[in-house]
């Protein structure tokens, strides 16, 4: 019996292998996606990720599945980043908004800005994945800035909302940039900080309107 449960495991689980090409091709159609949007080939994804046609497909029925994929893989990692960054400020309260500002410079790496283009009208944004997952990031990233205001760091009239507004702001494409700024990457750190630095207590003016939450922005956008 022993040996049979453990055939049935082995045939259940993923194969190493398996998993590491599947974990290639989100990578790779993740960057795919940034530098050439959502249209990029197949094919193209799959020399990116050392893989063969066939692998992408059987690990993926159809591009929207990938593009799924690849939205669950960038909001994980921005959740992890934020998770780590609230576990630097818990170790040292006193430096809670520099936790939050590494966290700002590590997730504009992700390229959100770049890849909310790739939502597909087949692509359902409201999938209970994707809203679990955006729901995950909002709170993590709502506990870190919470550490931030209890230090006395971070002004008050600040949401969730406005920081993932200007993560992605920051990391779009600019419309019309063809022939100036071809490497504007090289300021999205530089424009990052200015905007953080804003973000700092003690205020010096108010701000018009109120907080942004995501729940908010997304009953806009529909």
């Amino acid at each position: 019996m022993e040996t049979a449960t453990a055939a049935q495991r082995r045939a259940t689980r993923p194969r190493a292998d398996a998993l590491r090409n599947r974990e290639r091709i989100v990578a790779a159609a993740r960057e795919m996606f940034v530098q050439h949007g959502a249209d990029v080939p197949l094919d193209e994804i799959a020399r990116r990720a050392g893989v063969g046609n066939a692998t992408v497909y059987r690990h993926f029925a159809d591009r929207d599945e990938l593009v799924h994929h690849v939205l669950l893989s960038v909001t994980d990692r921005v959740t992890s980043l934020a998770e780590a960054a609230v576990a630097a400020a818990d170790a040292a309260p006193e430096s809670a908004f520099a936790a939050l500002r590494d966290f700002a410079h590590d997730a504009v790496d992700e390229r959100i800005g770049a890849l909310c283009p790739i939502l597909s009208e087949s692509l359902d944004p409201n999938h209970p994945e994707l809203h679990a997952a955006r729901v995950r990031v909002e709170s993590v990233v709502e506990a870190l800035m919470e550490r931030a205001r209890r230090a006395g760091q971070l002004r008050t009239d600040i949401g969730v909302g406005d920081l993932m507004v200007a993560l992605g702001q920051l990391t779009r494409p600019l419309p019309g940039t063809g022939g100036c700024l071809l490497d504007f990457d090289q300021f999205v750190h530089r424009h990052l900080q200015l905007f953080l630095d804003g973000l700092m207590a003690p205020a010096r003016s108010p701000l018009p309107g109120h907080p942004a939450t995501l729940e908010e922005l997304r009953d806009k956008a529909h």
